[in-house]
C-alpha cells in the first residue's frame, strides 16, 4: 500500500510540475535570442536550465539523504518557482543577464523531476523497479506535451497582466511548480526514503560506487551521453524552425511531440528492462537514437522529417534513460541510493549542458544537418560501453 501511495503522490506531482517545464521549453530559446538580440545566444536557455539540474541535482540528493524525498523534491519545485518569475521579471524588463541566472534556477525542477524516478524504486520490488520508475516517467507526459502548446493562452495571459507575449508561458510555469511544492509537501507521507532509514549522507560514496560497479558505470554513461545527444538537438530544433519559417504553434506542437516521444511509452519501455534486460534495452535505444540523427541530418527543408526525426529522438531517449535509470537504481541498496543518484544527475545534466552550450556553435558552423551527425557521435561511447557491458555476466541481476 505505501507504494501505491507513493507512485500516486509522486504520478499527481509530475503531471502538475511538468506543465511549467513544457511550456517554457518552446519559447526559452525563442526568449534567449530576443532578450540578446542574436541567434547565437539561442541555446543559453536550455544550456542554463541543463546547467540548474546538474547545480541542484547534488544539493537536492543531500537533503534527501538527510530528510527525506518529500522535502527534497518541494525544495526543488520551489526554487524552480522562483526561477519562472524572475524570467517573468527579466522579459518584463528587457534583461538577457537576468534571464541566465533565472534560468539556473529553473533547472532546479528539472532536477527534482529527475529525482521523481528514483523516489519511484525506494519501496518497489526489485524485479519491478523498472515499471515503477518509468510509471513516474510517464506520467510526465501529460503536463510536458500539454505545455509548449500553452503559448497562445500564455500570450494572452501576458496581455491581461502587461507582460511580454513571451513571459506568458512562464506564468503557467511559475503556477505549476507551486502547485507540485503543494501536493508533494502536503501528500507524501510517509516519506519512502525517511520510512527505510537511509543514512547514505556522504555523497562521496555515490562517487565510490559508481567507480567500483560497472553496472553503475554503465548507467550513468548512458544517462549522460543519450541525454547530451537529445537535448543538443532538442535546444537547436525552435531555432531551425523560426529560420525556415515555422509559427510559434507549429513549434509547439513538434516539441510537443518530441516530448510524447520521451514520455508516453515509459511504462512499456520498463517493461522492456525488465523482461529483456537492462542493457539489451539500453543498447535498443541507442538505435533509435542513430536513426533519428540521421533523419533529422537528410531532413532538408521538411519540417515534417524534422518533426519524425524529434519524435524517433524522443523514443530513443526514452530507452534509454528508463534502462539507464534502472540500472542505477540496481546498482546499490537503499542506504546509498541517494548518494549515487546525485552524483548520476549532476553528471547526465553537466554534460548535457555543455552539449547545450556547443550546439548553438555548431548549428552556426555546421547548420542543422551537421549538428545532428555531431549528437550522433555521442552513441558510440554507449555502445562500447554496453557491448563490454554484455560480456559481464550478472550485470542485468536487480539486488
Amino acid at each position: 500500500m505505501s507504494q501505491r501511495r507513493t507512485l500516486a503522490v509522486l504520478v499527481a506531482a509530475q503531471i502538475t510540475g511538468s506543465i511549467g517545464i513544457g511550456a517554457s521549453v518552446s519559447v526559452g530559446a525563442v526568449l534567449a535570442a530576443d532578450l540578446s538580440g542574436s541567434a547565437a545566444w539561442s541555446g543559453s536557455a536550455s544550456t542554463m536550465t541543463t546547467l540548474g539540474a546538474a547545480v541542484w541535482a547534488l544539493p537536492l540528493a543531500r537533503v534527501a539523504a538527510a530528510r527525506g524525498r518529500r522535502l527534497a523534491l518541494s525544495l526543488g519545485w520551489a526554487v524552480s518557482m522562483l526561477g519562472a518569475l524572475l524570467v517573468i521579471l527579466a522579459a518584463s524588463i528587457h534583461s538577457f543577464p537576468l534571464t541566465l541566472p533565472a534560468m539556473l534556477l529553473m533547472g532546479a525542477g528539472t532536477a527534482a523531476n529527475l529525482q521523481s524516478r528514483f523516489a519511484a524504486t525506494d519501496l518497489a520490488d526489485p524485479r519491478h523497479r523498472g515499471r515503477s520508475l518509468a510509471l513516474v516517467v510517464w506520467s510526465s507526459t501529460i503536463g510536458a506535451v500539454g505545455g509548449p502548446n500553452l503559448t497562445k493562452p500564455g500570450a494572452s495571459v501576458a496581455e491581461v497582466l502587461g507582460i511580454p507575449p513571451l513571459a506568458g508561458p512562464f506564468v503557467f510555469s511559475a503556477v505549476a511548480a507551486a502547485g507540485a511544492v503543494i501536493v508533494l509537501f502536503v501528500l507524501l507521507r510517509p516519506d519512502p526514503l525517511a520510512r527505510n532509514g537511509s543514512a547514505g549522507r556522504n555523497l562521496r560514496v555515490g562517487w565510490e560506487v559508481i567507480k567500483s560497479s560497472p553496472q553503475a558505470r554503465f548507467g550513468v554513461a548512458t544517462l549522460a551521453f543519450s541525454h547530451t545527444t537529445m537535448v543538443s538537438l532538442m535546444a537547436m530544433t525552435p531555432v531551425h524552425m523560426q529560420e525556415h519559417g515555422s509559427t510559434l504553434t507549429i513549434i509547439g506542437l513538434t516539441i510537443s511531440l518530441h516530448i510524447a516521444g520521451m514520455y508516453a511509452l515509459s511504462p512499456v519501455m520498463g517493461w522492456i528492462a525488465d523482461r529483456w534486460g537492462r542493457v539489451r534495452t539500453v543498447l535498443a535505444g541507442q538505435a533509435v537514437l542513430v536513426l533519428a540523427v540521421v533523419l533529422a541530418a537528410t531532413a532538408g527543408d521538411s519540417m515534417t522529417m524534422v518533426t519524425v526525426a524529434l519524435i524517433t529522438l524522443g523514443l530513443g531517449w526514452s530507452m534509454s534513460t528508463v534502462a539507464g535509470s534502472t540500472l542505477v537504481a540496481d546498482s546499490v541498496e537503499l542506504a546509498r541510493r541517494p548518494a549515487v543518484q546525485g552524483v548520476s544527475d549532476l553528471l547526465m545534466s553537466l554534460v548535457g549542458a555543455t552539449g547545450a552550450a556547443l550546439a548553438g556553435v555548431v548549428l552556426s558552423v555546421l547548420t542543422y544537418s551537421g549538428l545532428s551527425l555531431a549528437a550522433g557521435l555521442l552513441v558510440l561511447p554507449v555502445i562500447l560501453f554496453g557491448v563490454a557491458a554484455r560480456q559481464n555476466q550478472g550485470l542485468d541481476q536487480p539486488r
